[in-house]
């Protein structure tokens, strides 16, 4: 099911899981490497750990781009395996304590050793954290390699509020921010963030030679820019449905640049997401008495 690890460019490599389009990061120094994800379960994450040794016998690392269960349910096996640091944004955390049956059910159909109470099935929480300034903002993290850098950053919320970026030379990590093999995944995204998230990739085109989607092939920064424009559209034709459309709104799905699973989830989270904000607002509404 895994592709065996081909090199994108000096130092820094790629397979991919056939089951989801997913890809897999391994990035190589003279100390250390870095996985990049560590797929859907423990049998899952045994095929990447199989794959990654047989590129390097160097203690490994593992840096988590989201809590989503394909990118994070084989962290136990891996730390099984022997690897002691697990990077990832502070949000993660979080994220995996909110994982719920559906999660757990998603692994198990692409990984049935992701059942709960299997061996090394256990949600495994990160244990290095980028860290975060005084103001809230998330500080970018240099792990140092052994003459390779591989760069942790995040510029903002999309897929969810907690998307880890990888750099590394010309190569960028996007986890799923962004995507070639299907179809954005809304279900706990911030779609309007996401496109100005998108919008701070692209402005990275001189450094970053090639993205790495989350699922599907490498991508040039144009490709990125095609998804945000189309990400740009869906929004815009979403938020007038929702304003002129009083009851089904899913009368806008066929007229959405994308699938009809995704057009129902994206419609979904933008209505959540304003009934949230119009929450927020009416909670800090003063009362009667005029206090806050």
């Amino acid at each position: 099911m895994l592709t065996p690890f081909e090199t994108v460019s000096e130092n820094v490599f790629v397979a991919r899981d056939a089951r989801l389009h997913l890809n897999v990061g391994l990035v190589v120094g003279s100390e250390r490497a870095l996985l990049v994800d560590s797929g859907a379960g423990p049998e899952s994450a045994q095929r990447i750990w199989d794959e990654a040794r047989e590129v390097t016998e160097l203690p490994i690392v593992v840096v988590n781009t989201h809590a989503h269960f394909d990118h994070t349910f084989g962290n136990a096996r891996l730390k099984a395996l022997g690897v002691e640091e697990f990077w990832a944004h502070p949000g993660i955390a979080a994220a995996l304590e909110r994982e719920d049956a559906g999660e757990r059910k998603a692994a198990v159909a692409v990984d049935p050793s992701a059942a709960e109470g299997s061996p090394d099935a256990e949600v495994l929480v990160p244990n290095r954290l980028v860290p975060v300034s005084d103001a809230g903002t998330v500080k970018p993290t240099e792990l140092d390699l052994g003459g390779v850098t591989a760069s942790l950053f995040f510029l903002g919320r999309g897929h969810t509020d907690h998307d880890l970026l990888v750099g590394c030379g010309s190569v960028l990590f996007a986890g799923d921010l962004v995507e070639e093999s299907g179809d954005p995944h809304f279900a706990d995204s911030h779609p309007d963030e996401w496109i100005r998230t998108l919008g701070k990739i692209t402005a990275l085109e001189d450094l970053y030679e090639t993205v790495i989607p989350g699922h599907g092939r490498p991508m040039r920064m144009d490709a990125v820019k095609v998804e945000r424009a189309t990400m740009r559209q869906a929004v815009r034709v979403t938020r007038t449905a929702m304003n002129e459309a009083s009851t089904d709104l899913t009368k806008a799905v066929p007229i959405l640049p994308y699938g009809p699973t995704q057009s129902r989830a994206l419609l979904t989270r933008l209505r959540e997401l304003a009934e949230w904000t119009w929450l927020e607002g009416y909670r800090r509404q003063p009362d009667a008495a005029g206090r806050g």
